[in-house]
């Protein structure tokens, strides 16, 4: 049950459904059937985060996280990660909440519990992101994947502060994420990719416009992020989604890596709706089994110290599989 500083709290914190929606945050978006179910992600988010601010227990949380459809519960989790990464990081606020949630219940959603975490780090000053990321005991992908913190940071920033981050095209100041301060950028930059599918409801030629505004150097990081998108959350039929492939052009190894990030994450936790298939098939030329298998088999399992972070040599392992396949339908 909520407690009554809970109450303060989510009264406080927590946004409303509408603030999240695309027309309240001045979006140029035409409202469609596919845009309502876009708009459901940041309102799944929000409901995670008032559960989970609120000080609702573990056992409470996983339970009303379970009534949320399965298509959005991911989205939830990472609402619900958001939530108990800020009341871990408050005074006194222990840090066990977030280690426990993402240990049990939140372990087949680690990506995007991850996302959840770098929504927090926007809510909270830099001083505070030392120990933001709980040390996870049996938990697959971490922490490899633990810069899809710093992605969720840049989604949060480029859709709350479109002007700043998208328009301006401002880059955030190097943080030393996983000792990797040089890299931080490029992860943030996956993250306003993810962002820019959702700013323009799914559109394929307004999303890769968007896109291609930026300088050259981080069109490619925005591309996976927007492939990601359009996978993970979907938002266009058959026709949009190759529409999106051909206006990727030269970065279309980027958006195909966005695509079996998404659908490793969505076979990950057990859930594959039908238009995260029919994006492998058009974005990619792949199943989901065949998706599922390129990430497994290209997947980093070490963490050392050499000149790329070992979740961005997965990342290129991928990419080279694409070009590859690219090279050889040339020939």
């Amino acid at each position: 049950m909520a407690t009554f500083f809970g109450v303060l709290r989510k009264r406080a914190l927590a946004p409303s459904l509408a603030s999240v929606g695309f027309e309240e945050r001045g979006f140029p978006v035409t409202p469609t059937a596919a845009t309502a179910r876009l708009e459901a992600v940041p309102q799944a988010v929000v409901c995670g985060f008032e559960w989970a601010i609120e000080g609702a227990s573990l056992w409470e949380l996983e339970r009303r996280l379970a009534l949320v459809e399965p298509e959005q519960r991911g989205f939830a989790y990472e609402g619900a990660t958001m939530g108990y990464t800020i009341l871990d990081a408050m005074p006194g606020g222990g840090r066990d909440r977030t280690k426990a949630l993402l240990e049990g219940p939140g372990e087949p959603h680690i990506f995007l519990t991850y996302i959840g975490i770098g929504f927090a780090m926007a809510r909270l000053p830099r001083p505070l992101w030392k120990n933001i990321l709980p040390e996870l005991d049996g938990v697959h992908h971490h922490p490899i994947m633990s810069w899809l913190a710093v992605d969720g940071y840049g989604f949060d920033r480029a859709y709350f502060d479109t002007r700043r981050w998208v328009d301006e095209q401002a880059e955030p100041a190097p943080y030393p994420w996983a000792g990797r301060p040089d890299y931080f950028s490029r992860a943030f930059d996956q993250g306003v990719g993810r962002a820019l599918w959702f700013i323009n409801g799914g559109v394929p030629e307004a999303a890769a416009a968007a896109a291609d505004a930026f300088p050259e150097s981080r069109r490619p990081d925005l591309w996976s992020g927007i492939g990601l998108a359009a996978t993970f959350a979907g938002g266009a039929d058959r026709a949009g989604l190759a529409t999106l492939r051909r206006l990727s052009g030269p970065h279309h190894a980027e958006l195909a890596l966005g695509v079996v990030f998404a659908i490793k994450a969505r076979t990950y936790s057990t859930y594959v709706p039908e238009h995260s298939a029919l994006a492998a098939e058009v974005l990619a030329d792949l199943t989901v089994e065949a998706a599922e298998a390129l990430a497994d088999r290209t997947e980093v399992s070490f963490v050392d110290e050499g000149p790329e972070p070992p979740y961005e040599l997965w990342r290129e392992r991928i990419r080279a599989e694409f070009r590859a396949g690219s090279q050889e339908r040339a020939a």
